[in-house]
């Protein structure tokens, strides 16, 4: 049996990019986290401390995307990091980044990145 624990459209605003406007001006962001773990004994049981809080999930998000960065593959990285040393119970892990509205030279409505093991 496998158990799945999924977060998604984790919306925040920062500052991330290359372009000196983006920093400045900032763009809306989606993050989704996918994560595989056993928590069973936690819906036997009734217990959140079997398994995992998924709000410490949006507040590691929250925290790394409050960070600058040029790129957001590094905001990816840092976000799935964090997760990956703080629930050393997860068997597996997706971490998905998506900028809503890049700056390009055209009509492109996001652009994601994602890290999973």
């Amino acid at each position: 049996m496998k158990h799945q624990i999924n977060i998604e459209g984790i919306r925040l605003y920062a500052y991330h990019g290359c372009l000196p406007e983006e920093t400045k001006v900032g763009a809306e962001y989606i993050v989704d986290v996918y994560m595989v773990c056993d928590f069973k004994e936690a819906a036997i049981k009734d217990d959140l401390n079997l398994t995992i809080d998924y709000c410490s999930i949006f507040e590691i998000c929250k925290t790394e995307m409050a960070v600058p960065s040029k790129l957001i593959e590094h905001v990816c990285k840092r976000i799935y990091d964090k997760i990956v040393a703080q629930f050393p119970q997860l068997i597996e892990t997706k971490v998905k980044v998506t900028k809503l509205l890049p700056p390009m030279n055209g009509p492109v409505d996001k652009v994601s990145v994602s890290i999973e093991d």
